[in-house]
């Protein structure tokens, strides 16, 4: 039998300038934490050297492909669930939120067996040296080895968020991060008597985090998240449950593995010049976080009220919140832009930098950051179309901006030797991408209208 829920979920009632607000801010305020500990990390680690720097870049790859494997299982739950929630239809958001838990250990068992056998291998065929290879190995192997820790953490604060309660989600960010960056110098230099496990030590660090946030995250889910209700008798294979959440969730997986195919090659053309520029590509990589992120946690709010209210027919409330949520991103990712154009040379500080990496980089993040207000209209049009069930506008937007124009215009500008030039392909890639995001958001939204008009 079918849950009953009389009160309305306030993603259907609450004004929609301040619903977004009250969601985004905390969740905005827990990927600041998120970047701010992803950047730790990386400072720690540069002060073993530009080896251990060049290890954990290196190793963004495989990362970002466990990253969008566990990101794209939220996504396509999180649209499933709220819009079942809009729609009244309750047992679809439990069995929602039950399968996903399901396909979370089943990810977290092919990633550990990917870090066991395939990490060595994995860096062997970006660079000979051995430092390298022997850091990144260790890094990789723990990170992907226990990533039961991530998985779960992304499907129990996806719940969180898609029924509005953006603080508990952000608390559970926010404990993870700091448990990481607590035990970041401790195991890394071996302080209070503990063994000095150097890159280890940070991957031991993020996973513990990481295991910690999800055990939270699943209590406070099942003690307060009366919207939806977790039982282990419903953590099973439900195949259209999981078809659903595979068609909103697969393109959002594949747009970010198209993301580690980016970095892979990039880190190849890059070291064709210098390993001092596949460190600053690296370091340019947390600190966008810093932008970025921000951008991504009002991201996330806008999905499940876009979701809703698509759900619920109610066309002026989704059409609010589009508007909002671009507008603040642009404003936010404005600001990145001022950081990266006018200080450089202070952000790259962080990172212990040699005289080649802050030449390098000066001139690069310059160069990089004049896209990122086009980005960050293109991030929320892209998610949009995924939360009113269009996952493959933001595929071919994703495959389009980095397949077919970043690395061949990347490829291109390595060829004339000069490596300022390689930068340039960021900014012309996401030119292309508003092209195509600005087409692909007013499709949607007239095909939403049209859908509405009909029921």
């Amino acid at each position: 039998m079918a849950n009953t829920n009389p009160a309305e979920n306030k993603m259907g009632t609450m004004p929609v300038g301040k619903l977004l607000f009250t969601m985004a801010l905390p969740m905005m305020a827990s990927m600041l934490f998120q970047a701010l500990y992803n950047v730790v990390d990386s400072i720690y680690v540069a002060q073993l050297g530009q080896d251990a720097l060049n290890a954990v870049s290196l190793a963004l790859p495989l990362q970002n492909v466990m990253i969008a494997v566990g990101g794209g299982l939220g996504v396509g739950m999180n649209a499933l669930l709220s819009r079942s929630l809009g729609e009244k239809k309750f047992e679809n958001a439990d069995r929602a939120a039950n399968t996903t838990i399901l396909l979370s250990i089943l990810a977290a068992i092919i990633f550990a067996l990917v870090g066991i056998f395939i990490s060595r291998p994995f860096f062997a065929l970006q660079t000979a040296n051995e430092n390298i290879i022997r850091y990144g190995t260790d890094y990789t192997s723990i990170c992907l080895g226990v990533s039961i820790g991530i998985f779960l953490q992304f499907t129990a604060e996806r719940m969180l968020q898609a029924t509005g309660r953006t603080v508990l989600s952000m608390c559970t960010q926010v404990l993870g991060a700091i448990i990481n960056m607590i035990l970041d110098p401790i195991l890394i230099f071996g302080m209070f008597g503990l063994p000095r496990l150097e890159v280890a030590g940070a991957a031991i660090a993020t996973v513990t985090g990481q295991i910690v946030a999800a055990i939270v995250g699943l209590v406070l889910n099942v003690r307060l998240n009366h919207d939806i209700h977790l039982r282990p008798s419903m953590v099973r294979w439900h195949s259209w449950t999981v078809k659903e959440i595979f068609r909103v969730g697969l393109p959002s997986m594949l747009m970010m593995s198209v993301g580690s195919v980016t970095t892979f090659t990039m880190n190849k053309i890059l070291l064709g010049f210098s390993e001092a520029a596949t460190a600053v590509y690296g370091a340019y990589f947390k600190l966008q976080n810093f932008i970025f992120m921000p951008v991504f946690g009002l991201n996330n709010a806008c999905v499940p009220i876009v979701s809703y209210n698509y759900g619920a027919a109610r066309l002026d409330r989704l059409k609010q919140a589009v508007k909002y949520t671009i507008c603040t991103a642009i404003c936010i990712m404005t600001c990145g832009t001022l950081l990266f154009e006018f200080i450089p040379g202070i952000l790259l500080g962080f990172f212990n930098p040699s005289g080649e990496m802050l030449s390098i980089g000066t001139v690069a993040l310059r160069i990089v950051g004049i896209h990122f207000p086009l980005a960050g209209f293109c991030i929320i049009a892209g998610s949009v179309c995924q939360a009113i069930g269009n996952p493959f506008h933001s595929l071919v937007i994703s495959v389009g901006r980095q397949i077919l124009v970043l690395l061949p215009v990347a490829y291109l500008m390595s060829l004339t030797g000069n490596l300022n030039l390689v930068w340039f392909a960021f900014p012309v890639a996401e030119g292309m991408s508003l092209l195509l995001s600005s087409f692909f958001l007013r499709k949607t939204l007239k095909k939403a209208n049209e859908r509405m008009m009909e029921q």
